[in-house]
């Protein structure tokens, strides 16, 4: 395609440099001024006006209204992650505008969270790590810090997808028993190789485990899907773990139950309501937040540039993109 042609691709922040400089030599790219810019509404909006593809992240939420202002000029947008929550899908594709994501490149990456959450909270990891840090350590001690053995405990999988599953693979080396409900129950070939038990029920699931592990996207079916009648469900010994949406989750419910030692612990890489956390969930002693690092590393970030960029070429040259998002995927 020659420069005069090149497709106009507005991206909302800054990208790893590679990418960013694989875009520059195919596309007419605008890029976010620094690490800390953030478009704001009304700046998307005209980013929508002026491009034929854009190029959000999950933060960047983009609704019926906005796309309602586009203009005629947006065609795709490649959107720089997994889940397109954040999307009106269905209103882009009224609107003859292509949506794109990113899929299966952070399932490693999300499943290792997991498991890193999981462990925090049941070995309280962060409250020996603020000892030390505080210098207020003095030494060993018989009933210090004691948590929990993972190895026997049931796990309850929310969700086996691609991230479940590789959540369960991980699990069942550290020997804890998997479980799991879903949509639609796995193969049995898959339950074989997984040793997982499919509940129909996820109330009677939730009543049973040890351990929750939230792995679902977030659509109009799942908002909420673990809720205050459903925590309530949960043994008092228990812990949650969500590396997928906060929405999924009713986070003040959660909250209340928590402080009330209700539930023993949750680990949070996601949040119902973004980076403002409830201040409340953030001073329990029994909970371990992280800023959604669940798909933070070098390789992960590098391949998901890999993918939005092969989306786009592919839109270029006439074709569609292969990971096309479809509203009867959602």
């Amino acid at each position: 395609m020659s420069p005069a042609n090149r497709l106009k691709v507005t991206v909302t922040r800054r990208l790893p440099q590679p990418v960013e400089t694989r875009m520059q030599e195919l596309f007419d790219v605008t890029l976010a001024p620094s690490e800390d810019a953030r478009m704001d509404r009304d700046q998307i909006v005209d980013a929508m006006r002026r491009s034929d593809v854009l190029v959000p992240v999950v933060a960047d939420r983009i609704d019926a209204g906005m796309l309602a202002q586009a203009g005629d000029k947006l065609k795709l947008i490649a959107n720089y992650g997994a889940g397109v929550d954040h999307i009106d899908v269905h209103s882009a594709r009224q609107r003859g505008i292509l949506v794109s994501n990113t899929p299966g490149v952070v399932t490693e990456d999300t499943a290792d969270m997991t498991l890193a959450l999981i462990l925090a909270v049941t070995r309280r990891i962060p409250e020996g790590q603020a000892v030390m840090q505080a210098g207020e350590w003095r030494g060993w001690a018989p009933t210090a810090f004691l948590g929990g053995r993972v190895g026997g405990r049931r796990l309850g999988i929310l969700g086996m997808g691609r991230i479940g599953q590789a959540v369960a693979r991980r699990a069942r080396a550290f020997g804890m028993q998997i479980h799991y409900h879903n949509r639609r129950r796995l193969r049995p070939e898959i339950e074989q190789e997984l040793d997982a038990t499919w509940w129909e029920s996820l109330d009677q699931m939730v009543s049973r485990m040890d351990i929750i592990s939230i792995n679902a996207p977030h659509t109009p079916s799942t908002f909420h899907l673990m809720n205050a009648r459903r925590l309530k469900l949960m043994k008092p010994t228990a812990v949650i773990v969500n590396t997928s949406r906060g929405e999924v989750i009713d986070e003040n419910a959660l909250t209340r139950m928590l402080r009330a030692g209700e539930i023993a612990g949750a680990g949070l890489d996601v949040f119902e309501h973004g980076h403002q956390i409830n201040p409340r969930l953030r001073a329990l002693p029994n909970v371990v937040l992280l800023p959604h690092m669940g798909s933070a590393t070098v390789e992960g970030r590098a391949e998901m540039g890999e993918k939005v960029i092969i989306n786009i070429k592919t839109f270029a040259d006439g074709h569609r993109p292969p990971d096309l998002v479809l509203p009867s995927m959602l």
